[in-house]
């Protein structure tokens, strides 16, 4: 299965020279600093580090020490987790602007998942030792990031649902209809989805073979839903895709 040769994947990080230019002022509408002021922010920045992570590199591996957690400034994060039988399954996707790696809000001293560069990332990180500080310091940033949580831990439920209810086809659609509400943009041609995504990737997704996912997209691509090439999907008819993930009319936010 799918990354299977993770744990071979060298960490590709590049600390920063640009961190002390970080204006806080470009961080004060993200989740985690929204109820902060501008000097609160500067004191949580000033504690952390700038890292770059190549497209495939893994930040961090699940069942690790979790010593440090994130925010993503750029380029998507894959969050990767591993079935009681081995195989690992891509639960979710975290876009810029969000915090991840925080096992700590979790009670847990090890990550819960893998995560894996979607694109080139630029990331801040934090040591694990500050997070009840900074929880209890600024309440603001507490109830922010477990908002981040609360969404994240049902976008994994839902993902999980769908692999043991929904027929492949359905799978399919919903698992593409997420990464458009959260990354979609739009083209001339429709709905781009904005980071790289293989069938590869939609496979690990939703349980499903590579040739299935091929077969579904090629046959989405005759009639006019999609046009998909090899790490790149742009959904051309979002109607008829939110038809087909039997997810109704909501699935699909504007």
């Amino acid at each position: 299965m799918r990354y299977r040769d993770l744990s071979n994947v060298a960490l590709s990080q590049t600390p920063g020279a640009f961190l002390p230019k970080l204006d806080e002022s470009l961080l004060t509408g993200l989740p985690p600093f929204s109820q902060l002021d501008r000097p609160q922010v500067r004191r949580i920045l000033d504690h952390a580090t700038s890292l770059r992570f190549d497209e495939g590199a893994a930040i961090f591996r699940e069942g690790f020490d979790a010593d440090h957690f994130y925010l993503l400034l750029d380029g998507h994060i894959r969050v990767v987790r591993s079935t009681e039988g081995g195989e690992q399954i891509i639960v979710l996707h975290v876009a810029p602007g969000q915090l991840f790696g925080i096992a700590k809000a979790l009670q847990r001293e090890t990550y819960p998942a893998t995560a894996v560069a979607a694109a080139e990332c630029i990331v801040l990180r934090w040591p694990t030792r500050l997070w009840d500080g900074f929880t209890e310091t600024y309440p603001g940033f507490a109830s922010e990031s477990y908002k981040t949580l609360g969404r994240r831990l049902g976008e994994i439920q839902e993902t999980l649902t769908e692999m043991a209810t929904k027929a492949v086809e359905q799978r399919v659609a919903a698992a593409l209809l997420r990464m458009l509400n959260q990354s979609g943009r739009k083209t001339e041609k429709g709905i781009e989805i904005a980071f790289p995504v293989t069938r590869q990737n939609i496979s690990d997704m939703t349980g499903t073979t590579l040739h299935t996912v091929s077969r579904l997209l090629s046959g989405w691509q005759k009639d006019g839903i999609v046009k998909s090439t090899r790490k790149h999907v742009v959904v051309t008819d979002p109607h008829r895709l939110v038809m087909l993930s039997g997810t109704g009319g909501s699935a699909l936010r504007s």
